[in-house]
């Protein structure tokens, strides 16, 4: 069997035969006058009352969330295109040139660059023209923060596609063609004079360019829902009117995969979010194959928006197919798509215009005489969707104007577009980067681009002169949309914070009352939500569990915001601490959804940047959920720069009793400790969290330093001293020494010195008192960061491995003031009290104590004395160094 037959086996119809043709007709006839007669209105009314009597009779019916595999906007619902078509596309073609040749160049010694570089080039070959139609008619930049200034639109880009945004910026004049030539070379081009541009979009290292990260899949997608509903957020609580303003992402059909892509679809929907338009590049292809081989990907996602309750518009063909659904009277182009599946598609995007003639066309009379009159070549320039701009214009059009619901575009492309032979449509086409000679060629004149052949085989960047045709042009476009994207901007007001002791007294002078640190932060939070000047700038959010931190106090406060109030009385009306949800509510309640809550957190933790606003997010959690579980959205809200509090509370691994493996946590600050612009802290006391959460304010609100502070708080309740006069600046840095015990008499036969942190801190303080019972000295030092006493030893370790005058790691230089082998607990993993062992005094003994393993269901007493960090396991560690003197 040849390749032509099993073609035609495979798209042979299986729609069943209908038994009365006449019934059927006189249906279809009664059915187009009603609607020709009364309208639209009318006819969806009519279909409704069919569908609720189909229900009634129990038929087993219901109406198809896919349609047919064409347009959603017919051709005489398209908006007369406002631009120049023939410059654009000229514009389009340069774009991808340069896009091209940056990558190809990269990955050529002869140019300067190395093969193990990579780069990606067919991915914006297919969104191309999405781009395009974005930047010249829709994509709006921020004119400045003043009023009625346009605060500019959030765009989210496909990570695959950054050398198409960097070509852009070139012919803009926002980079040097020397910046193009390092590429992925973030760290030499410096040195030669340049910019080096990275591989996808990532604000940390191009803080003045790029400002979302959407490198990682999926994470774009959730991270953009949750910033437009947070744009709404800020409109209802009369901060910042953010009318007016759009939401759009690019992102791939292969991303859809992700579960963070799908997860807020129906928030999205629910929130009547509006301002967002997503662009889903339907290239139909994943990195190694295609994304439904063996369906259609665009109608699945169709259905799954759809019933999701989005507005859904499929961008499937070109202008260049228009004429021939006119001529198919028979319906038989329709047919020839829903019996072709996608694995087929990219078999004809990879072919040319005499194979898709003979397997296409050629399945039966009716779809022949259609191609009759067109040439192989004139089938092969057939274009998709996705790469007419005047198709793209009147889809993002229509996006653009819907009310009422957030709305997705379809858009149908090949990966690969104009690369030829050398990878469109091709398994291999997402790791192309190599072009021979004559591969470039025959891009240059499928673009008819204005380069001579060495030129071209030399992969020389092009950019017209500054007073062309096309450069004003596009200048002028730009400014018609407030200026250039993407670019990133930091101006925000300074926010005052108030002074420690107004919010905190009660945990500065706690004078041994006892709370846990949840409980004392919660309070901390309720005190600065009244403050006049940060208050309203406060963004409390939890994921469910409010009232299992001690925060249901909070909701009369404050409220829970709801863009629709509150259209109910809550079952607890007459409780003090009654439900309330309000229009202009402060907390955010994202219901069971950590990666929800992260992304709700990352929107605000941004807002200094995206709108100009600096807001402060306090998102308190289990503290196993975050770190682990959403890990990847946290160091994808690093890239961003975010500011602002996570707070991982009932965290260790033996302070959450009863529940077990999964909840219990022994490893977030090992994970914290990786990100470079996370503070993590692990207060024991309430005194030391309040030192820390003012800290963090300054350096985030009015400092306005890029970092964000992860806290672990714990949910069992000891007596809170007062804090330590002066231990101010230990506590941020790292440790302070708590205090010393010491024999009755003050006869010691020996001296040691305990570190610990946490719920275990009260553990090591237990510990030291016993050890003084029994004659040995004990200076017990309360460690509130042990990743901030790492990163200052590892900087001093840098500064002698160069030379450089240092004072000294800060933890030995605290551990001076003891004597004796050292023994430090935590209710984490060892790894994290590992961290500080290279940067200790020299000659002092180790030993370290953790909770490594698996959690479990106990008592707290129980679970401490499993994983050896109780106090009399503490004692025991000591004894043991005391012996090996």
């Amino acid at each position: 069997m040849n390749d032509s037959t099993s073609h035609h086996l495979l798209m042979q119809a299986a729609t069943p035969a209908d038994p009365d043709p006449q019934e059927t007709a006189e249906w279809r006839e009664a059915f187009e006058a009603l609607a020709l007669t009364h309208g639209p209105a009318r006819a969806r009314h009519m279909l409704n009352e069919l569908s609720r009597v189909a229900r009634k009779q129990r038929i087993g019916w219901q109406p198809e969330l896919a349609t047919p595999y064409m347009n959603t906007i017919a051709v005489d619902e398209q908006p007369v295109f406002p631009g120049d078509l023939a410059m654009e596309e000229r514009l389009a073609s340069l774009m991808r040139w340069n896009a091209l040749a940056m990558v190809v160049r990269a990955n050529q010694a002869e140019t300067g660059g190395s093969a193990e570089l990579g780069g990606h080039i067919a991915s914006y070959a297919s969104a191309a023209d999405l781009f395009e139609t974005g930047f010249n008619h829709f994509f709006r930049a921020r004119e400045g923060v003043g009023e009625g200034q346009h605060r500019g639109d959030l765009v989210f880009f496909q990570p695959h596609s950054a050398p198409g945004v960097y070509a852009r910026a070139y012919l803009e004049g926002r980079l040097g063609e020397k910046d193009l030539g390092f590429y992925r070379q973030e760290l030499s081009a410096p040195g030669q004079g340049a910019q080096g541009l990275c591989s996808y979009p990532h604000p940390y290292l191009m803080p003045d360019f790029w400002q979302f990260p959407t490198g990682s899949m999926g994470i774009g997608p959730i991270s953009s829902i949750y910033h437009a509903r947070f744009m709404r957020y800020l409109t209802h609580r009369r901060l910042l009117d953010c009318t007016g303003r759009k939401v759009w992402g690019v992102f791939g059909d292969g991303e859809m995969d992700e579960p963070e892509s799908m997860s807020a679809l129906t928030l999205a929907a629910r929130e009547g979010l509006d301002n967002m338009v997503w662009v889903v590049n339907c290239n139909l292809q994943r990195l190694d194959g295609p994304v439904r081989g063996n369906g259609r990907i665009i109608d699945e996602l169709e259905k799954l928006f759809a019933g999701a309750g989005w507005n859904v518009i499929k961008l499937v063909w070109g202008s260049d197919w228009d004429g021939l659904f006119a001529r198919d009277l028979t319906g038989a182009l329709t047919q020839a798509f829903a019996q072709t599946v996608d694995g087929q598609m990219q078999t004809f995007a990879a072919k040319d215009g005499r194979f898709n003639r003979d397997n296409f066309f050629g399945q039966n009379a009716e779809l022949a005489r259609l191609a009759q009159g067109m040439t192989d070549e004139q089938i092969d320039r057939l274009k998709r969707g996705g790469h007419d701009l005047v198709k793209i214009h009147a889809a993002y059009a229509a996006a653009a104007n819907h009310q009422g619901q957030p709305t997705v575009i379809l858009a149908h492309t090949k990966k690969g577009y104009g690369m030829g032979s050398a990878g469109q449509g091709r398994m291999t086409t997402h790791s192309q980067k190599k072009f021979d000679g004559e591969d470039l060629i025959e891009f240059r004149n499928r673009f008819n681009l204005p380069l001579s052949d060495e030129q071209a085989r030399n992969l020389a960047f092009y950019k017209p002169a500054a007073d062309s045709a096309e450069m004003q042009y596009m200048h002028a476009r730009r400014a018609a949309l407030g200026g250039y994207l993407p670019r990133r901007e930091t101006a925000a007001d300074v926010v005052d914070i108030p002074a420690l002791p107004s919010y905190a007294q009660f945990a500065l002078a706690a004078d041994g009352k006892e709370m846990s640190t949840t409980m004392a932060f919660v309070r901390m939070l309720g005190g600065l939500l009244k403050d006049a000047g940060l208050g309203p700038k406060i963004v409390p959010i939890v994921a469910d569990e409010a009232r299992t931190f001690g925060m249901a106090n909070l909701f009369k406060q404050v409220g829970i915001y709801s863009s629709v109030g509150q259209r109910y009385a809550p079952e607890d009306i007459g409780s003090v601490l009654s439900y309330r949800e309000a229009l202009d509510g402060q907390i955010l309640e994202e219901g069971i959804s950590e990666a929800g809550a992260l992304a709700s957190w990352t929107a605000a933790a941004t807002s200094y940047s995206v709108h100009g606003l600096a807001m402060l997010p306090f998102y308190i959690y289990y503290s196993m959920f975050g770190f682990q579980r959403v890990g990847d959205q946290i160091w994808a809200a690093a890239d961003q720069r975010a500011r602002g509090f996570l707070l991982g509370a009932t965290s260790g691994r033996t302070t959450l009793g009863g529940e077990g493996l999964q909840h219990q946590d022994g490893t977030s600050h090992l994970i914290a400790a990786t990100i470079p612009n996370c503070k993590a802290y692990d207060p024991a006391f309430a005194g030391e969290l309040a030192v820390i959460l003012d800290r963090g304010m300054r350096e985030m609100m009015a400092e306005q330093k890029d970092v964000f502070y992860y806290v672990t708080l714990m949910n069992e309740n000891y007596a809170q001293p007062d804090l330590r006069p002066g231990a101010e600046a230990d506590i941020i840095r790292g440790c302070y020494r708590f205090d010393s015990f010491v024999p009755e008499g003050g006869k010691a036969s020996a001296e040691v010195t305990l570190m610990g942190s946490g719920a275990i801190l009260t553990e090591v303080i237990k510990a030291a008192r016993q050890l003084a019972q029994q004659g040995i000295a004990a200076t017990v030092y309360s460690v509130t960061s042990w990743s901030e006493l790492a990163r200052d030893g590892a900087a001093c370790q840098r500064d002698a491995l160069e030379g450089k005058a240092h004072a000294g790691a800060f933890v030995a230089q605290q551990l001076q003031s003891s004597t004796g082998p050292i023994v430090a607990a935590t209710d984490y993993v060892r790894a994290v009290p590992e961290s500080i062992r290279a940067f200790l005094p020299e000659g002092r003994r180790y030993l370290t104590l953790g909770t490594d393993g698996f959690g479990r269901s106990d008592t707290r007493a129980a679970l401490r004395e499993f994983f050896s960090v109780d106090a009399d396991s503490i004692v025991k560690a000591a004894l043991h160094l005391l012996k090996q003197a």
